[in-house]
Formats: C-alpha cells, structure tokens, sequence
C-alpha cells in the first residue's frame, strides 16, 4: 500500500486531483441533496472490502453517488444554518495543506505554518484591536474554541483567587438563551453552570442586565462572562461596551463569541456595532464562515496568551523538546495536542487577494442582506421579525403554521431551486436567511421570496 507504484499511483493521484481542479472550477455550482440510507446501500454498496476497490471504481463511487448526496454549502442561494463560501485560493490550498504532511502544533515542527498563520491570527486581532501581545491557534471550530477559551478563563479565576487566599472555586459562566448551543454543552462538560441574564428589547446582553443576575446570584462565583457578536439565529451583536465595562469592575474574564458574526469587524458600515470587543480577553471566529476559508477553522485569539499556554500545555517527557522551547507552539493554546495547520488556506487567500478585497467581499453581503430586508417590507405577505445587525435576516410569512414552512423547504430543495430551513423563537415558527456568500445576488432574494407568495 505505501510502496511506490508509478503507473497505479499516478493514476489515483490524477483522479483526485482531477475532481478537485472540477469541483472548484465548477460554475454554476449544484445545490444537490441528500439521499435515503436505503438509496445509498442500493447504489453505492459495500464500499469497504478486502481486496478494495482501486481508484477508478472508488473515485466513480465519489463522483457521482456519495458527493451528490451532499449539500453543496457555498450554493449562492444555500441560506440556513451559516453557510460555507470559500475563494476558489481557500478551497486550493486546503488540498495542499494536505498533501503537504505538515503537523501545525509545533515551531519546531512547522515553523513556516505556524509563521503564516499567525500573520492571519494577526489580521483578525488588529480588527478587534486587541494588542500586540494577543495571540492564539486556530481549532476546529466555535465549540472548541468556547470550550478552551472558558477552560483557560476558569483556570485563571481560580489560580487568582487561590493567591488571593479566598479560597473560592468559581464554577459559573454568564451568558443569554441567545448565546451559542455550543457554550451550555461545554459548560457541561467542564461541569459548569451557565446562568442566563435576560436580555435587553433588542435581544443583547447588556451591562445592567449582567450586573443584575452577577449580584443575584454572588459575584464570586463566576468565572466567565460570555457575549456574542453575532448570533446564529437572528445575528444580534450584544452590547459589548457596557458589558467589558461590568467585567472589568468585578474582574470576570470576558470571551466574545464572535464565530459567525466577528466577520463584521472588517466592514466599516458595521464596526461600530462591536465597539468594547478591543476589551475582551479572548475571543473567536469562524473563518469559514464569514471570512471564505473552508471547514474546518475558528481563529482562537487571547489577549494574554500566556494565560492559555498555563492552563493549555501538555506536559510528558517526550514532549519536553517543544514545551521546554521559547517558540510558539499553537497546541499550547487550545484543548487538544494533534493538529493540522488550518488557518493556512485562509493565509493564503488573504495574501493572494489582500485586506481591502475582504472588506469589500463582507460589505457586498452585507448590501443584500439589507436589500432582503426591505423586500421582505414590502411584500404585504411577509414581515420582519427584527431589523438585521449583520447578514442574518429572520422574518415570518403571514398566515403560515409550521407544517407550510417545512412544505416549502422541502419543495425548494427537491427542486434544488434553495436550501432555506425554519428556525423557531419564543415558540413562534419563522424562517431566516444567513447571507455570507458574495455570489448569493439581489435576484437570488428575490426569486426565493417570490416562492411564498
């Protein structure tokens, strides 16, 4: 299997490298769709067998059984969930990434990874104007990100509180019901406790709010305040300013979970909206999602990093050759040792296309994000729920139970015409679009919103 055969291993390198340069060529791009489990073990079969299948029938089964039965998430007029839009230079360079056996946890072991992708950790740190000293990794996503921020915010909470000769082990974190699923399931698995502060009319987290709930419940017990700019369901940004202002005057570690919505940073029509993140002490996005690389990254950025390669690093004497070392190490940073160097493709898009295209990449989404909004207005059978923060627009059709929404998913998808699932809030069923892809057009709006008429 690892010796080398040039005829047979060309052939099943071509083949991969083939669909790749098709795949990220492809324009238009299919929406495709799942198929049945039944449908698959008819078509596909056993895939796995003794004498394997060699690369011509292995790729053929990818090709045109298993990836049709995959969403296409950069689809222009793909809006649920947040969706995944990489540049075509994204999308290339993760090939290479892999092709190229880099291990991106350690200096000593890829040092040259590890440079690039801190000048992108960089790029997102100055946005947020963090200073000079943060720094971080990139992981595998928001949840791990939330997870090793918070176990770095708990760690130092305590070691504080043990010089300090309180004695007191803080278990809780702060956050809304709007917060990211991902904050309560990591609690739990720190066996934490998340205490919701209600929010303001606006859907934020705000400072009086926070104040409030910290007094109720005593302001030693917390360990983590967690704000979102941008949430997943409605893309609210909460008030960052007053509520690093609260943070800072009971010492609590404030982590801004910006995986979807910290994008934002970079367009200036929006930045004004995440005025106080420059005062958190960690945060993260997503790159993506809002920022064109492909699964899977979230850039992890701690204001003292210091803090995090304490509460982070691994200790083993094999391992004493790069914990011992002044370099920086990214599995220092995060849970986790093995990692890839994911924060590569998106490196390289940025140095390809600059900053400046990136603003202008956001802001375009951001226009029709806006656009949908007032189209939604003024069609008399639809109605906004809340005007959009970001590009995450929520809205109801008049008239309609849940079952017609579920209907009218289902349609466009089996007619791979749009993927637009329902969302629910406060018991009520609603739809929403998350517009992050430059090629999602004012025409695609249109056309989808014409479908519920």
């Amino acid at each position: 299997m690892h010796s080398f055969d040039k005829d047979a291993d060309h052939l099943a390198v071509d083949k991969v490298l083939d669909y790749a340069r098709e795949r990220l060529l492809m324009d238009p791009i299919p929406l495709d769709g799942a198929q049945t489990q039944d449908y698959l073990r008819a078509v596909a079969g056993e895939t796995i067998t003794r004498q394997g299948l060699g690369s011509t029938r292995a790729m053929e089964l990818f090709e045109h059984t298993l990836a049709p039965a995959c969403l296409s998430t950069d689809h222009p007029r793909y809006l649920s969930f947040i969706p995944c839009a990489p540049t075509r230079e994204a999308a290339a360079f993760d090939v290479v990434v892999g092709a190229s056996s880099v291990y991106g946890g350690s200096w000593m072991e890829g040092a040259g990874a590890v440079y690039a992708e801190n000048q992108a950790l960089r790029w997102i740190s100055d946005l947020a104007e963090l200073p000079e000293s943060a720094g971080g990794v990139f992981v595998p996503g928001g949840t791990v990100g939330n997870l090793s921020a918070l176990v770095v915010a708990r760690h130092t909470a305590r070691v504080r509180a043990t010089e300090a000769g309180t004695g007191a082990r803080p278990w809780r974190i702060a956050a809304t019901d709007n917060a990211h699923s991902s904050v309560v399931s990591m609690a739990a698995v720190m066996d934490a406790e998340v205490c919701g502060v209600p929010v303001d009319e606006k859907l934020r987290l705000t400072g009086a709010e926070l104040r409030r709930t910290l007094e109720e419940y005593g302001p030693e017990t917390f360990f983590a305040v967690v704000a979102t700019s941008g949430t997943t369901n409605f893309g609210v940004v909460d008030d960052l300013a007053s509520v690093a202002e609260v943070c800072r005057e009971y010492g609590l570690w404030l982590h801004v979970d910006g995986a979807y919505g910290g994008a934002g940073l970079a367009a200036p029509s929006v930045r004004h909206l995440f005025d106080g993140i420059e005062h958190a002490d960690s945060f993260i996005v997503d790159p993506h999602k809002w920022l064109f690389a492909p699964f899977d990254c979230c850039a992890l950025i701690y204001r003292e990093p210091e803090l995090a390669r304490i509460a982070h690093t691994q200790e083993a004497g094999y391992l004493d050759v790069i914990t011992k070392s002044a370099e920086w190490n990214p599995t220092d940073y995060s849970i986790g040792l093995t990692r890839r160097a994911r924060g590569l493709p998106l490196w390289y898009s940025l140095a390809v296309h600059g900053t400046d295209a990136y603003v202008e990449a956001i802001e375009s989404t951001l226009e029709v994000s806006r656009f949908a909004a007032d189209e939604i207005g003024r069609r008399d059978y639809l109605e906004a729920v809340r005007e959009p923060d970001l590009s995450v627009v929520v809205f109801r059709r008049i008239g309609w139970e849940p079952k017609d929404y579920q209907a009218w998913t289902d349609r466009l998808l089996a007619e791979e015409f749009a993927f637009v699932v329902p969302t629910t809030f406060r018991g009520e069923t609603l739809t929403r679009f998350a517009i992050v892809n430059p090629h999602t057009t004012k025409e695609d709006v249109n056309a989808i919103l014409d479908t519920m008429s």
